[in-house]
């Protein structure tokens, strides 16, 4: 597999990261929106990482640095996504092995991220990568009217 891996840091590349990142965040409708958000992520430590075959990106992780009572010091991975036809190829687990490398290297106790109930090709994956559930994540909307 020949790919780079590289974050993501200037407005250019993140519009251009748009098209893959709604392969799993559908609801993205507004590139402008899109990449809005991301830099006040990145204010609040969000990074984003790509990996490139060529001038093609083909997969992103974007992730944060935190900590709680829960995790202590931990990665969180909010958004692993590979480009379709790529799936499969062992370029998610490349990804997420580059997410750990970090986080090991930020002396972090933990990598935690959550997927959805209804996505068991991912929770599989997760579980062939190492992570164990932990736990369920529970969520209420607050503005039914926010994009």
């Amino acid at each position: 597999m020949d790919y780079t891996l590289q974050h993501i840091e200037d407005e250019t590349a993140l519009h251009a990261s748009f098209d893959l990142m709604r392969v799993l965040r559908p609801h993205l409708c507004d590139p402008q929106r899109y990449v809005a958000q991301l830099l006040r992520q990145f204010h609040q430590g969000y990074r984003l990482l790509a990996a490139w075959h060529g001038q093609t990106l083909v997969g992103l992780a974007g992730y944060r640095t935190t900590e709680n009572l829960i995790y202590g010091r931990f990665v969180y991975l909010d958004d692993l996504v590979v480009s379709p036809e790529r799936q499969g190829s062992g370029l998610g687990a490349a990804l997420l092995s580059a997410v750990r490398e970090e986080a090991v290297r930020l002396q972090c106790e933990n990598l935690v991220l959550d997927t959805g109930l209804h996505m068991a090709l991912a929770q599989r994956f997760y579980f062939r990568q190492g992570l164990l559930a932990k736990g369920m994540h529970f969520t209420q909307t607050l503005n039914e009217n926010r994009a």
